[in-house]
């Protein structure tokens, strides 16, 4: 469940140890983390629905981070996604920003850095929640 105007941050990483490290840097940071083991899930569940910004990694068993990414902007939700990966490749860098990624990270990551990419793309996606609210995807107001 989410508070009133507490922003949420959803991290999807098949990767227990990843997920748990990152929602207590989130916590840490006084929003609020929701976890999702694949894209799947995060799929499945809505996840899009209830969080400001996701923290997703790259390769993942079944669906990857660009397919779920790919799959997000098909469906006309504008997500702000942040992609962490422990395989860096530049092609795929290039790929997840052309596509409107906020930032792109190797693991391991700077934790300052990450925090600076989740700031600006929520303060960005607030930019674009005034200026063009059709164009975002529908939050859930409870």
């Amino acid at each position: 469940m989410t508070t009133p105007n507490l922003r949420t941050i959803g991290i999807v990483d098949d990767d227990p140890f990843v997920r748990t490290a990152v929602s207590r840097l989130v916590r840490s940071l006084g929003m609020q983390a929701q976890a999702f083991a694949s894209a799947e899930e995060f799929l499945q569940q809505r996840g899009f629905e209830i969080v400001d910004c996701a923290i997703t990694d790259v390769q993942m068993g079944g669906m990857s981070g660009l397919e779920m990414q790919d799959q997000l902007l098909a469906d006309g939700c504008r997500l702000p996604l942040i992609f962490i990966t422990a395989f860096p490749e530049e092609s795929i860098r290039r790929r997840a920003m052309a596509a409107g990624a906020s930032g792109f990270f190797s693991k391991p990551f700077n934790a300052g850095e990450l925090v600076s990419c989740i700031e600006r793309a929520l303060a960005a996606a607030t930019v674009a929640d005034t200026v063009a609210p059709d164009r975002q995807h529908d939050k859930d107001p409870s």
